[in-house]
């Protein structure tokens, strides 16, 4: 069992979900199979087991470690796009149901918990525009390269630690 942070409702910032069109307030979200769109490259690579590589941008959109749980993301502009990947998608905002953990799957901040109550739509038919893609793939792509540093020097500082105990 891994020590996955989870969080109190009360805690966590506004959640946002974005996925399939027409559900409504109240309506409750539950994990669904994955999704595919013909011609998506990024739905590809997920099918295959396999993270997107954007060239010059970095992984897009790994496949997901929790089939059995409903993601949220409290960064909109992530929740648009998967809105959009759910084909003229929708953009909610939701409550979790459940217990509530912090994904260490994601680079944007995001949680995942068994469901999620739906309490408004925040935008109806999500389309991003190519303009709206880049940037959030640059964002994607910078958070990507920030985990990295992040990871290389924690490892540094555990070798140094390892090295110290050893001239004990």
């Amino acid at each position: 069992m891994t020590d996955t942070p989870t969080a109190a409702p009360l805690d966590l910032p506004r959640l946002f979900h974005g996925g399939f069109a027409g559900l409504k307030v109240g309506d409750l979200i539950t994990p669904s199979p994955p999704r595919h769109i013909d011609g998506c490259v990024i739905c590809a690579a997920r099918a295959r087991g396999e993270t997107y590589i954007a060239p010059g941008l970095g992984g897009i959109d790994p496949p997901t470690g929790r089939p059995d749980r409903v993601y949220l993301t409290s960064d909109r502009e992530y929740g648009l796009f998967h809105a959009s990947l759910a084909w003229y998608g929708d953009l909610y905002v939701v409550a979790p149901e459940g217990t509530v953990e912090r994904s260490e799957e994601d680079y944007f901040e995001t949680w995942c918990a068994p469901a999620a109550r739906i309490l408004s739509v925040y935008t109806r038919a999500v389309q991003l525009t190519m303009p709206q893609r880049h940037r959030l793939f640059r964002r994607w792509g910078q958070l990507e390269a920030a985990a990295a540093r992040a990871a290389r020097l924690a490892a540094r500082a555990e070798k140094a630690a390892l090295a110290e105990d050893g001239l004990r």
